[in-house]
């Protein structure tokens, strides 16, 4: 039976909407309620500043009011509103001093859900009930009825139909769920149960509360509320993992496996949204912790599943400095960041990084490539391979992609100048170590350059063409022009006009370069074939004093073109055996040197310059 009583609620049960549940279940029969005006100035502010917990309990006191005739007890409203010093120090148990006064003024009972509160309340002889949170288990969640198995998110919108995202990542399907549109009362009444749930139940929080927006973690749910003035409506998405997948249910290499298991200590996880970024960092997770690793993460907000051995710390509660002091502090041999956003949170994995701790980011990107760019002005270039070894791109739920970074001094790609080398950030395919882009300081740019391996000429290398011809057109009228990249060309001209179109001492060819900005090789057109067929084969060596090429027997005393990059360099002539060998201490000579040793992608073809 229950006690008849006068109760002095706190703001926590307040909150919580017990108090009218459990009159209305006829465990608590009330004469009277009496309300300290602080509560009501803790609710007001807490629902100025949009927050959902002040919502609720507002929502709470006038619920009260309206099942008080019918359950037959007074509600009064007592003490005087707080001070700036009360409002000030809240948080440090001004206002719960207040309702503990009044309590023993009046010779109540306080009923709340805060342990703290009741324990101070004994020992001070003040007649209290705590109404402890239920066990998880206890209710089945608002929430389960709008999920099935292969549900991925629920979205739901005020005068819209109910829909949801059904199927796995990479395949899925948009569904309507609903067959009534649900009006904005009704969302409201939803976010409202939503609140009280993640508020009443231990594996339930709430991660962010703005003013147009709260952000809640409710057992496997991740749930974003958006409200007025933020949204044009009230509006709640709920996501939920469909599968959890450990890392052996990937289709990866035996390269990568160690790559990652072993070296890999700089790692990011990108992909675009619902692609499964979070699903494989979870499974990285589990499976360094598997490896007796210490592992924690930093989470906004925490809904990675994973063991209780591994520490979740939440970037939404405390400061960079202060997770960087705890986690320098507690030694993890990795730390998952999910997900990286600001500029804040890249500084922090760097900074991480750097001091020795093994860190795995997850950051949303459309491509590969631009994970890595959005380091650039955050962190210094040449700092960014020590922070970043690998990156893991992930798309329809699987591994896409992945990318090695690695730190060279040489000239760009595309660039042939000795003078022009400079420390070049390389990013490179990780299964086959094919060069697939370049970062380096361009002036006082940082550029990122895709090294393209496609030889065949572009409608813009054509319009070039025809802008050089009409250039040496003034020379002679038997002009042909081969355009080998966007820094050099061939121009084919008759021998005895090539004295002419150089000039003096090449001071003439040297004029035109300028004027066109292309670098000009001027050859007879009686030898203006352009390369044919596909890249020779070739073994290369490197000497004291020579590379070599050594070539099938088939190109012997052939002339072939030299390509390094893509970007026509010389031609040579092969001998009788096949080999061509090209002197080192020459400018040409020093640069195929340097690209044989650095691997960069060489090719030779034949010219039929003497068919």
């Amino acid at each position: 039976m229950a006690k008849t009583i006068n109760i002095i609620p706190d703001t926590s049960i307040i909150i919580e909407g017990l108090v009218s549940k459990k009159i209305e279940k006829k465990e608590l029969k009330p004469t009277s309620i009496i309300i300290h005006e602080a509560v009501i100035s803790e609710l007001e502010a807490q629902a100025n500043r949009g927050r959902e917990t002040g919502q609720l309990g507002l929502e709470e006191i006038k619920k009260l009011r309206d099942i008080s005739v019918k359950y037959k007890f007074e509600i009064k409203f007592k003490g005087t509103r707080p001070g700036s010093f009360e409002i000030k120090y809240a948080k440090s148990g001004e206002i719960d001093s207040l309702i503990r006064e009044l309590a023993l003024e009046e010779d109540g009972t306080l009923i709340t859900a805060d342990k703290v509160q009741a324990m101070v309340a004994e020992s001070k002889g003040i007649k209290v009930i705590l109404y402890e949170f239920p066990d998880e288990n206890e209710e089945e969640l608002v929430l389960n009825k709008y999920f099935d198995e292969t549900t991925m998110s629920v979205h739901i919108k005020e005068n819209c139909l109910i829909k949801a995202k059904k199927g796995r990542p990479g395949d899925w399907t948009y569904d309507t769920i609903s067959k009534e549109v649900i009006d904005s009362e009704n969302v409201k009444m939803l976010a409202k149960q939503i609140t009280e749930e993640a508020e009443s139940r231990k594996d339930g929080f709430i991660e962010i509360s703005r003013k147009g927006s709260t952000i809640i973690q409710l057992a496997k749910y991740r749930i974003v509320i958006t409200r007025p003035p933020f949204a044009d409506g009230y509006e709640i998405t709920a996501v939920r993992p469909v599968k959890r997948l450990v890392l052996k249910d990937y289709s990866m290499s035996e390269k990568l496996l160690q790559r990652l298991s072993e070296h890999a200590e700089g790692v990011l996880i990108s992909g675009a949204p619902g692609h499964g970024k979070t699903t494989f960092a979870q499974a990285l997770a589990e499976f360094y912790f598997e490896q007796n690793k210490v592992v924690k993460t930093i989470e906004a907000p925490r809904d990675l599943i994973l063991p209780d051995d591994v520490t979740q710390y939440s970037i939404s509660h405390g400061s960079s400095r202060e997770i960087h002091d705890i986690l320098l502090l507690s030694r993890p041999d990795y730390t998952i960041f999910d997900e990286m956003r600001n500029t804040e949170d890249f500084r922090l994995f760097a900074d991480l990084r750097l001091s020795g701790v093994g860190m795995v980011g997850v950051i949303h990107a459309t491509k590969p490539i631009d994970a890595i760019q959005r380091f650039i002005g955050r962190i210094e270039l040449g700092v960014i391979p020590h922070i970043v070894d690998t990156v893991v791109f992930i798309k329809d739920g699987q591994i896409d992609s992945v990318f090695s970074l690695s730190m060279e001094v040489k000239v760009p790609s595309g660039m042939f100048e000795q003078d022009l080398a400079r420390p070049v950030v390389t990013v490179c395919d990780f299964e086959t170590q094919k060069l697939e882009f370049e970062l380096y300081s361009y002036g006082e740019e940082t550029v990122v350059i895709p090294v393209s391996k496609n030889n065949s000429q572009s409608p813009t290398s054509a319009l070039a063409g025809q802008t050089i011809k009409q250039e040496f057109l003034r020379f002679s009228p038997d002009v042909e022009v081969e355009v080998l990249s966007n820094h050099k060309c061939v121009v084919y001209i008759p021998d005895n006009q090539r004295a002419k179109v150089i000039g003096k001492n090449g001071s003439n060819i040297e004029q035109i370069e300028k004027k066109l900005g292309i670098k000009i090789d001027v050859r007879e057109l009686a030898k203006a074939k352009k390369p044919i067929g596909e890249s020779i084969e070739y073994t290369s060596q490197s000497h004291n004093s020579n590379v070599t090429f050594t070539l099938p027997y088939e190109y012997a005393n052939k002339d072939i073109d030299v390509f390094v990059e893509s970007d026509f360099t010389l031609t040579v002539k092969a001998s009788k055996k096949a080999v061509i060998k090209i002197n080192r201490k020459n400018k040409l000579g020093k640069m195929i040197a340097e690209a044989v040793k650095y691997k960069e992608l060489i090719e030779l073809k034949r010219t039929n310059q003497n068919d």
